[in-house]
């Protein structure tokens, strides 16, 4: 029920506020709703198939790459599996690996010469081969680099695991192709990513007699795992049966994002579980495609991951060419409608302007409507409800000019200084009674101030009675301010009996009061107005100093040209960005005090953009009987 009052109200101040409009506003929001509506609907679903082109096409053409490497995989693989059945098949090696004891010289002779040579040619018609190994589980003589003695690598746990298998495939993957021969056993070896596939060899069936090893770096098996030029919106890896990743180490997503491996092996088990995967992933606000392929035969995965970035910045491309396409629309209608409107409401607005006009107390003279219809009637109606309202208002006003000139001289008579104290005396005990201390100190402050501007005995007062008087100013002031203005003073007491035109500072402070702080929040805190004196060389320096905005050098260049002008028109600004107020109230006070006691004193006013204004009053040292002290 709440939420229905509350959506009702809404719904209430949003009519009252859309009714408050002028009727060609609410003429070209109407149109405005009515375009908008289809347009955004058709850019949504724009968008959106937009969207998913792109992603399909993304998808399509890494598929396509996938396929062609997994084609020269399975190429390389038939290539290897040749080449071990080679060596597998060859009657003349399986009899050497199952020596017991060194061959005499002439079979090794005969060996080398036939056997071993055909070997090594297979390797040089297969230039991706890297090596083609034969393991004997006896002593036989090594020939480097194909025959070697099982014991060098029996320990190796891809050795173990391939003998386990009884001539089988065994296919592995190893980060580094260690030199077997063991050249360099004090150096750690390069990064040399390779697959291998090995066959156990028996003879007979169940009498182990050796090992035939084929290895491939995987550069040349999957070229683009480990392409020396890398795609940045994309990156192929191989992935083995132990959940080993191996792919480039440049450009890699898997250093940018460290999640990612772990989560492509995740999949990977959530595959082999289910038969599904999941294309789409994302991490670090980044959007990537995982592409999977199996390689069943080598019991390994094939991985491809593409960046979203490039398909994501043509898709934003996209969307905001339809944004800028509905952004230049509604405007183009907005402005047919704006000049449509504006012609078709041509009369209505004459008859406003000629309402606001009577308003404000203008002379009505009558709107000229033409053509007719319904605001031809109305401007008609109009105009004889204003000869009759100006017929009833001649009328009154002869009435009250009658009796007005007695009126005045009533109130002139009842309303004198004695009233008017009194008056604030019982709305003072009337606020103390109601326990309205600040109102009560309001009135009391411009009680203050009342009684110092209607005593005015003569032109001279004491400093410490113009200090009241500021005093009390501030306080009637801060009444205005949610942060009051702080009145600081550094004045000795043997300064308060001298003499100062009365009304001579008042009119600064108030100048810092009004405009100190003009271009400021309403909510500024620390306002302080300070007032300090100072002695030199026989005359009074009052500096009046406020924290406020400053002015500029402009401005200040126009408040000094203003204030020491011998004659200046009461309306005049004080400059360009000048302070009109500020300018005459200062302009006053300066002359006034060049009037008394000559043109060595006056005002000088010195302001920086953002510091605050000083302003300097030089006056003589003398006491209020008018004698000068030295």
């Amino acid at each position: 029920m709440k939420r229905g009052k509350r959506g009702t109200s809404l719904w209430n101040s949003f009519t009252y506020w859309f009714g408050r409009r002028s009727l060609q506003s609410r003429l070209i929001a109407s149109y405005i709703f009515i375009i908008l509506g289809p347009s955004l609907l058709v850019s949504f679903y724009s968008y959106k198939a937009i969207n998913n082109t792109y992603v399909r096409e993304a998808e399509s053409k890494n598929n396509s790459l996938m396929e062609m490497e997994q084609l020269h995989i399975n190429t390389q693989i038939e290539s290897m599996v040749r080449a071990v059945q080679v060596a597998y098949d060859d009657l003349d090696v399986q009899d050497y690996l199952s020596y017991t004891s060194e061959p005499e010289v002439e079979e090794l002779v005969n060996f080398s010469n036939n056997s071993f040579k055909s070997l090594t040619r297979i390797q040089y018609y297969n230039p991706n081969v890297e090596h083609l190994r034969l393991f004997s589980s006896g002593n036989v003589h090594e020939i480097w680099p194909i025959f070697f003695r099982e014991s060098r690598v029996a320990d190796e746990p891809w050795y173990r695991k391939a003998e386990q298998l009884k001539g089988m495939e065994s296919w592995s993957f190893l980060y580094n192709d260690p030199d077997i021969m063991e050249r360099y056993a004090n150096q750690v070896p390069a990064q040399t990513p390779k697959v291998s596939l090995l066959r156990e060899m028996s003879k007979p069936a169940d009498h182990h007699i050796g090992m035939v090893q084929v290895d491939m770096l995987l550069e040349k098996f999957s070229p683009r795992t480990y392409s020396s030029t890398p795609d940045s919106q994309s990156q192929m890896m191989l992935i083995d049966s132990e959940e080993q990743i191996f792919t480039r180490e440049q450009a890699s997503f898997l250093k940018a994002n460290p999640e990612m491996g772990k989560v492509i092996k995740e999949r990977l088990r959530e595959y082999k579980a289910t038969g599904s995967w999941n294309i789409h992933y994302s991490e670090n606000g980044k959007s990537f495609l995982l592409m999977h392929r199996p390689l069943e035969r080598i019991n390994a995965d094939l991985l491809n991951i593409v960046s979203m970035d490039g398909v994501l910045q043509e898709i934003s491309h996209t969307r905001n060419m339809l944004i800028g396409a509905n952004i230049g629309f509604i405007i183009l209608v907005t402005v047919i409608a704006y000049f449509l409107n504006a012609f078709i409401l041509k009369n209505l607005r004459l008859l406003t302007e000629a309402m606001k006009k009577v308003r404000r107390g203008e002379a009505y003279s009558g709107p000229v409507i033409r053509g007719g219809g319904e605001v031809g009637e109305l401007a008609h109606h109009f105009s004889k409800l204003m000869n009759t309202i100006n017929t009833l208002v001649a009328q009154a006003v002869h009435k009250q000019a009658l009796t007005k000139e007695a009126e005045l001289r009533t109130l002139h008579n009842q309303i004198d200084a004695h009233f008017l104290y009194n008056t604030l005396e019982n709305i003072k005990m009337l606020a103390e009674v109601e326990d309205q201390r600040q109102i009560s100190d309001a009135l009391t402050s411009l009680g203050g101030m009342m009684r110092y501007n209607f005593k005015w005995a003569g032109d001279y007062v004491k400093l410490r009675d113009e200090i009241r008087h500021i005093e009390n100013y501030i306080d009637v002031m801060n009444i205005r301010f949610e942060h009051p203005i702080t009145l600081l003073q550094s004045i000795a007491s043997s300064h308060m009996e001298l003499e100062v035109l009365k009304m001579s500072l008042q009119p600064i402070v108030e100048n810092s009061v009004k405009h100190g702080w003009a271009g400021d929040s309403e909510e500024t805190e620390n306002r302080v107005i300070s007032i300090e004196i100072a002695e030199q060389s026989g005359f009074i320096v009052i500096a009046i100093s406020d924290n406020g905005g400053g002015m500029s050098p402009e401005r200040l260049r126009a408040l000094h040209e203003s204030i020491n002008e011998e004659e200046q028109a009461s309306g005049s600004s004080a400059g360009p960005g000048g302070r009109r107020a500020g300018g005459i109230g200062l302009r006053n006070v300066h002359q006034r005090l060049k009037l008394f006691y000559g043109e060595e004193y006056g005002l000088e006013i010195q302001s920086e953009a953002g510091e605050g204004t000083t302003v300097f009053m030089t006056l003589p040292k003398v006491l209020l009987t008018g004698d000068k002290q030295p």
